[in-house]
């Protein structure tokens, strides 16, 4: 689908309308079969093109405005309907065809569509572009005792009687919809409980598939809860009542994504709702922000669509940022600005440091590529971005200038251009030209902080004493002059009590006073808002390496540890040092957002940057201080952190004799109960160490494992965690078939078990197949699997043999797809540092 197609279709075809109907068998090796009915007014010229990425052979018939026996003309997935079958005006097309399953994701015992970006087409005879909405009548036919779903509300279902060689049919009719994109349309059917509330009037009806009545009692409030607090603050923010009649969401096991935003029927991966009580804070906060995040999509991506998916950022970056706002109340023991901070910069920065770096609005000249486009800098780096444009605008003139935006395109399509222009009118600043900075361009800048004292004058005038200035340079590292405007808190730490001013950088130097004390070290970004590398000097840099834990305010700590963790990407931090440094952090860390995150800092270190023989060195003082702070922890949250963290981790005997332990419920954890997926990681663990009996672990883990989803992945994971590398081998051949990916969260996970740090060396030959698989990985997969496939290959491999493997790779395909070889170098550049540190 190019954007010269889309344009010329969007200005010749108006008040488009489709009456959808499929047949669902309940084997999977029936096809799925449909008919589709297309109202529209027309005013082109030429051949009509429908997209539907198909065969001629799985169209059963086509009429055009009456006429019957059309003949069908499908080539380069577009079905040509010639133009003297139209008119001007109103036309009606009528096909009946067999479904493709690539979007339908059909399991045995449910199925739901997931059509982001472009993927209707594989299913049904469409226009697959976001700028031609349209209203959607929809029938299913299912098997008997399935429930469906779909984007409007279930006007009649009929249940047929059970015939005598098998069950019988359900039929539903569901309501016409508001205007809609085609990636949003959406339905979903299956062997699914459900659960209903009321909350402030409004029914909220929940589909899953949990079979532990307590888990889902234990989380059902909470998530019915969450969801009405966010409707009723976007309704609040916008100004603008919830736009799409009635509100359901469905609990898909290994969905793809954490949610998708479908327009009344929102999906969601059912672990990130039905909290295990082993939960961490994190976890909580994730359900929470996950939530709020698609709720916050009926208004910014559903309700207004972007035209086209260069401008995908929008509706996620909306998404994000009023997420934040709707969790704050929620949590409110919790540091807010630190939650931001940690949840964004550290993402953010993982590919804006990367030679593979992208900007947040990129060009798109095929919906083909549209997949490509999403990923850190989308999700984590818009979010910040937008918080600065709010702090410039006004937090007032922002929500106004939303509020206008969402009213003027209601139902419709606009751009970054058009709400630029509506914020433009509320602001004296060049908005245009802040945004070539920061959303046109990739990369970050890199800032630099001298301090040194200038004369202060005494009371007589006589000049005594010295007051500190510090000069702050920003620079562009890709060498375009770029400057980037943002507000900077610089912090000056004395005795570790931290003072903060803020500051503005409008230009590549600035420089200001502080005191009236000299400080001990100061921090350019101290306060949090700022972002770039910022590059600590020698003094400052070994001061932290020292007493970082003594820094009292989390946000400069918090700020320090990041700055560190740049550091030692850099190089000028080793990590011997900095796991030192991690050790005694954890140690004395009090907030939780932050511990959480310096335990994954940790844990890349220890796996990417510390080699082996470094590993056995320092691992068992890691992992009494992880089982001591788990013994000492004081809530049920933290001692899940340190749990996952020293699971992960544990290397030594006496480690995973515990572990083993704790799996054949030979030790409990008090105050940590364990669940059912709990259970699954030990195994998982377990395994990867080649326990004696790890073959047993594993088969008798299957057998425990209640809930069916559950265990049918438990069963695909089993040949990638074998002892055999043979059968590991096998296992991998197989993934080179496309219908052995079709479960792609299992999938991602096994291959990160094939290339997990402890199988490197024999996983180094999984390396270069796994590239030559990415293109295909591209076109058959959703818009996340290919840069998953490539952070779980290469995301156990830290040596220079698997570096130059990538390298040369990338080196003999100069025409190699600029996207994909983008997310290649994303994905190894973390492989990259390690193996040069390592080195």
């Amino acid at each position: 689908m190019s954007l010269s197609l889309a344009q010329e279709r969007v200005g010749s075809i108006s008040d488009l309308r489709y009456d959808l109907e499929f047949w669902i068998p309940g084997a999977l090796t029936d096809p799925v079969t449909g008919r589709a009915e297309l109202r529209f007014e027309w005013s082109g010229e030429g051949p009509l093109l429908l997209d539907f990425a198909s065969t001629p052979d799985r169209v059963g018939s086509l009429r055009v405005n009456g006429r019957d026996s059309v003949g069908v003309d499908l080539r380069d997935e577009h079905l040509r309907i010639p133009s003297t079958l139209l008119e001007s005006g109103g036309n009606v097309v009528e096909i009946e065809f067999e479904a493709g399953d690539g979007s339908l994701n059909r399991n045995e015992e449910f199925l739901y569509t997931l059509f982001v970006p472009d993927r209707a087409r594989w299913a049904f005879p469409s226009f697959d572009q976001p700028d031609l909405k349209a209203r959607y009548s929809l029938t299913l036919h299912v098997p008997g005792g399935w429930r469906a779903v779909a984007n409007g509300a279930a006007l009649e279902e009929v249940t047929e009687e059970p015939a005598p060689d098998g069950p019988g049919k359900t039929s539903v009719r569901f309501a016409q919809t508001e205007p809609l994109s085609t990636y949003l349309f959406s339905f979903a059917a299956g062997r699914f409980e459900v659960e209903e509330a009321v909350r402030d009037g409004r029914r909220l009806r929940l589909f899953h598939r949990e079979t532990d009545s307590t888990n889902v009692a234990r989380n059902l409030d909470a998530i019915f809860d969450l969801h009405a607090t966010a409707l009723a603050w976007l309704e609040e923010y916008t100004g603008i009542p919830y736009p799409f009649g009635k509100f359901d969401f469905v609990a898909v096991p290994s969905f793809q994504y954490g949610g998708m935003e479908h327009a009344g029927a929102i999906l969601y991966r059912a672990s990130s709702l039905f909290l295990e009580e082993s939960t961490t804070q994190a976890q909580l906060l994730g359900r929470a922000s996950v939530i709020a995040h698609e709720t916050a999509h009926m208004w910014f991506g559903d309700l207004v669509t972007m035209r086209w998916f260069d401008d995908v950022w929008m509706k996620e970056v909306f998404a994000n940022f009023m997420a934040a706002k709707i969790v704050n109340p929620s949590f409110p023991e919790l540091n807010h600005d630190l939650r931001f901070l940690l949840a964004h910069y550290p993402a953010a920065y993982s590919v804006d440091r990367t030679a593979g770096a992208n900007p947040i609005r990129q060009s798109l000249d095929n919906l083909n590529e549209a997949g490509t486009l999403y990923g850190a800098i989308i999700y984590q780096k818009a979010p910040i971005v937008m918080r600065q444009l709010e702090r410039l605008v006004g937090e007032t003139a922002l929500r106004d200038g939303l509020r206008e935006y969402l009213a003027t395109y209601r139902f419709r399509n606009a751009s970054w251009p058009d709400l630029i222009e509506i914020l433009d009118r509320r602001s004296p600043l060049d908005l245009a030209a802040w945004s070539r900075a920061w959303v046109d361009e990739p990369g970050r800048p890199t800032v630099t902080v001298d301090i040194g004292p200038v004369p202060r004058r005494g009371r007589e005038g006589d000049g005594a004493g010295q007051r500190p200035r510090v000069t702050v340079s920003q620079s562009d590292p890709l060498g375009r002059g770029l400057v980037w405007s943002q507000p900077l808190g610089f912090t000056a730490v004395t005795a570790g009590r931290a003072i903060t001013t803020d500051v503005r950088l409008e230009a590549e130097r600035a420089s200001f006073e502080i005191g009236p004390e000299e400080p001990d070290f100061v921090l350019a970004n101290g306060g949090g808002a700022g972002y770039g590398l910022f590059r600590l000097n020698p003094e400052t840099r070994e001061r932290l390496l020292k007493d970082l834990p003594a820094v009292g305010d989390p946000i400069p700590r918090a700020v320090a540890w990041l700055s560190l963790w740049d550091e030692l990407l850099e190089g000028t931090v080793s990590p011997t040092a900095f796991v030192e440094l991690a050790e005694r952090a954890i140690e004395s860390e009090t907030e939780e957002l932050l511990l959480s995150r310096m335990l994954a800092d940790l844990e890349t270190a220890y796996w990417r940057f510390l080699a082996p023989a470094e590993r056995a060195s320092v691992g068992p003082t890691i992992e009494r201080l992880l089982w001591s702070s788990l013994e000492m922890a004081p809530t049920s949250t933290l001692k899940a952190s340190y749990f996952r963290t020293y699971r992960r981790l544990g290397l030594s005997a006496e480690a995973i004799g515990r572990l083993e332990a704790i799996w054949r419920e030979d030790l409990d954890i008090p105050g940590l109960p364990l669940s059912e997926p709990d259970y699954m990681g030990l195994a998982y663990e377990l395994a990867l160490r080649e326990v004696p009996d790890a073959e047993e672990i594993l088969a008798r883990q299957q057998e425990r494992i209640e809930n069916p989803d559950r265990a049918a992945r438990f069963g695909f994971m089993r040949a990638s965690l074998s002892a055999d590398p043979a059968a590991r081998d096998r296992f991998f051949e197989s993934l080179s078939d496309p219908v052995n990916r079709e479960r792609e969260p299992w999938v991602l996970q096994a291959v990160g078990f094939l290339n997990h740090p402890l199988r490197a060396e024999h996983a180094l030959r999984y390396v270069l197949p796994s590239l030559e698989l990415l293109e295909e990985i591209q076109r058959t997969g959703d818009i996340f699997f290919p840069k998953r496939w490539l952070d779980g290959t290469l995301g156990g491999h830290a040596s220079n043999d698997a570096a130059e493997i990538v390298r040369v790779f990338l080196d003999e395909r100069p025409d190699y797809p600029p996207r994909l070889k983008a997310k290649i170098l994303q994905s190894a550049d973390m492989l990259f540092r390690s193996a040069r540190l390592r080195g």
